[in-house]
Order: structure tokens, then C-alpha cells, then sequence
């Protein structure tokens, strides 16, 4: 995969570390020299000085065959515009910006792009540790589902999938027996005691259901 990524700063240099360790072609653009050496001598693909928001900058990186395009300055319009300009004037078919506020974030994401509001991760995974730590809500962005991780007892211990799930509020989508592999269970299998299995939960619901599991806070 061809990527670009705008912004070498802590948070594009280390993707563009990680994807260069799995041996996809990253391209790095930032404006200021200095921010290359973050990148360490490890990284294998290529840095571009100059403005992102510059479309002779963007051939330069091979926008015209890129894969995906990710935008991470620190700047909030200037992710925007530049993911704009790859989405709809370069045709890239991967785009993603990163948005500070949350608010516009959601304005965006109603425009069509794929926006990472890393202010609503951090506060729901610090949120997370403080009051739920077998509860994920930090994986799924807007705040309104968590992935909930639980280990059977004896109140659960016998019923169904089906039995567990609640429609519109929680349904169990991995299930792990002992010594075995994780799989996705159907309606019909049976829970038994000291199971693992991860269910999507609807945050609003999460005392009715941690009350059906007999998960005690």
C-alpha cells in the first residue's frame, strides 16, 4: 500500500514507523526538517519538505497512486482542507483526518470524511479505566457504544447466546472457551462458567446490562 501521511510529529511519525515496519511504502510531508528525525533510523520510506496544502507537494508524493492519505498535524483546519483536497480533487480512496475538536469532528464526518477525534478517545479511555475497567468505549468513537468484555458466572452459566443478547441495547460478538480459540458464537450456543466472551453495548443501557451479567461494580 502507497500511503501519505501530513505531519511528522508524535503522532505521524509513529505511523508512518508502523506501517514502514509492515513493509507498505509511506511518504512523510512536513514543513519543518527537524520533525524527520523523529522518524528514527529504522524507517525505510521517504520524506518530502513542504506544505501539504501545496498540490505540486502532494504529486511530488505520489498523491495521484496513492492508496491512502492521512493528515495528523496539529492543525485542525489544515488536516481538513488537506484531506478535502485528496478525497475530492486527487481521488484517494483512504482518507482520514485528525481532528481536535470534537465538535467540528462530527460536522465533518456528516461532509463525507473520515475523522479520528483523538480528545474524545483520551477521554474515554481514561474515563474507562476510572469507572469501568472491562468496558471499552474508547473503540467506538461517538461515545454511544463500548465493547464490554465479561467472564461467565453461575447467574449466566447455562443460558443461551441468544438468551444473553438484547436487541438494540447488546449483542455478544466473540465468545472464548477454555483452551480454545476464539470464535463468533450463534444464537444457540451455551454459556458455561469461567467463558470469556465480548458483547457491543449500547453506554446508555450498561447498568441494565452489567445487572443482567451479574457483573458487580
Amino acid at each position: 500500500m502507497h500511503v501519505i501521511i501530513l505531519g511528522c510529529g508524535r503522532v505521524g511519525s509513529q505511523l508512518a514507523a508502523v506501517l514502514s515496519n509492515e513493509g507498505h511504502n509511506v511518504v512523510v510531508i512536513d514543513r519543518d526538517s527537524v520533525s524527520f528525525g523523529r522518524l528514527g533510523k529504522q524507517f525505510n520510506g521517504l520524506t518530502i519538505l513542504g506544505n501539504g496544502l501545496d498540490g505540486r507537494v502532494l504529486k511530488e508524493a505520489g498523491i495521484e497512486k496513492a492508496d491512502a492519505f492521512c493528515s495528523v498535524t496539529n492543525g485542525d483546519n489544515t488536516n481538513i482542507i488537506a484531506s478535502q483536497l485528496a478525497q475530492k480533487v486527487f481521488k484517494v480512496k483512504k482518507v482520514i483526518a485528525r481532528v481536535y475538536d470534537p465538535h467540528r469532528a462530527e460536522i465533518y464526518r456528516l461532509l463525507g470524511l473520515t475523522v479520528i477525534s483523538g480528545t474524545v478517545l483520551f477521554a474515554a479511555m481514561i474515563r474507562d479505566k476510572l469507572i469501568e475497567q472491562r468496558l471499552s468505549s474508547y473503540l467506538l468513537e461517538t461515545g454511544e457504544m463500548g465493547m464490554l468484555e465479561v467472564q461467565a458466572n453461575e447467574k449466566i452459566s447455562g443460558k443461551t447466546i441468544g438468551e444473553l443478547n438484547v436487541p438494540s441495547e447488546f449483542t455478544i460478538a466473540t465468545l472464548v472457551k477454555k483452551n480454545k480459540r476464539p470464535i463468533i458464537p450463534d444464537s444457540t450456543m451455551k454459556i458455561e462458567k469461567d467463558d470469556r466472551f465480548v458483547g457491543v453495548v449500547k453506554m446508555a443501557s450498561i447498568g441494565k446490562i452489567k445487572k443482567m451479567l451479574g457483573i458487580e461494580d
